[in-house]
């Protein structure tokens, strides 16, 4: 097909500028040559393409509709090299991304301001999905990347970067003195507590944990919205589980405090995943370069 794909080129070469001589000229190549290349084609299409005057050369009709494709089907692989040499320099293209609210808020978005900054021309598409979700629109292709909760059971999936995350409990002013001493598990199950929605894989791990020890929870209240998890525990309308690492400013701030238990739940893991034996695209292995170096501890 490479062989033949040349030989089209040449022949469009002779056609456009009418001219074997000048075609050579053009391609750096002898004339012989290129007299043999169109002298093949014509073989292996069973047609005549050129007819010879004392002018020169002329298209004979079916060389003028093969011309008329061939040239439009090199112009388009032209464009398809160049935009390819484009995307490998970061001057075109698309990052398809799927992750969850939460992960996008607190772990991506100043990774992908640096990003958008260094490569304005590269297009962000950003869907806000669950991580099974996100999974599903990897594996049909419809994303580049994904960043999910682990752990995962797909054999398909290639891991690129994980980090940890912390689930605690907070609290406001209102509960003050629940700060005196560490709580049991089951004492915490008996606080009005304020969990996201059931259909959420933080509330999953979190509920499987306690299961896990046998004691079982249930909010009084149930949360779409994790931010709405550190307002409801700002004023005092019960207590709520984050993320430590999400609420740090709450926490430095003093509007919320880390309720205290005897038992902690052990640490979590996100990782930013793509398919197996799928090279990441060159946008999205920048991305990543980015964010193991915005993420490494030096750079706190």
């Amino acid at each position: 097909m490479t062989a033949k794909l040349e030989l089209y080129r040449i022949f469009c070469q002779v056609a456009s500028s009418m001219s074997f001589s000048q075609a050579a000229h053009a391609l750096f190549l002898s004339q012989p040559a290129v007299s043999q290349a169109v002298k093949q084609l014509e073989e292996q299409l069973g047609t005549q393409l050129f007819t010879r005057n004392s002018k020169g050369v002329s298209l004979t009709a079916q060389g003028q509709l093969l011309y008329e494709y061939a040239s439009s089907a090199l112009g388009l692989i032209n464009s398809a090299e160049q935009k390819l040499l484009d995307m490998n320099k970061l001057t075109f293209g698309e990052l398809r991304i799927g992750a969850g609210d939460l992960i996008i808020k607190h772990l991506l978005l100043d990774s992908l301001e640096e990003f958008h900054t260094q490569y304005p021309q590269i297009k962000l598409s950003i869907l806000s999905r669950t991580s099974w979700e996100s999974i599903e629109l990897l594996q049909s292709g419809k994303i580049d990347i994904a960043f999910v909760n682990l752990p995962l059971s797909e054999e398909n999936i290639q891991i690129h970067y994980t980090v940890s995350v912390q689930d605690i409990f907070v609290a406001g002013t209102r509960f003050d003195h629940l700060k005196k001493s560490p709580l049991s598990l089951s004492e915490v199950a008996r606080l009005p507590l304020i969990l996201l929605e059931q259909k959420s894989n933080t509330r999953s791990y979190v509920e499987k944990f306690f299961l896990s020890k046998g004691v079982s929870i249930s909010p009084e209240i149930a949360l779409a919205s994790y931010d709405l998890l550190l307002e409801f525990a700002r004023v005092n309308l019960g207590v709520s589980c984050v993320v430590r690492e999400f609420a740090q400013q709450y926490l430095t701030s003093g509007e919320l405090f880390e309720v205290p238990t005897k038992e902690s739940i052990p640490k979590r893991n996100i990782a930013m995943i793509s398919l197996k034996n799928v090279s990441l695209t060159p946008a999205a292995a920048q991305l990543l370069e980015i964010i193991i170096r915005k993420n490494r501890p030096d750079a706190k």
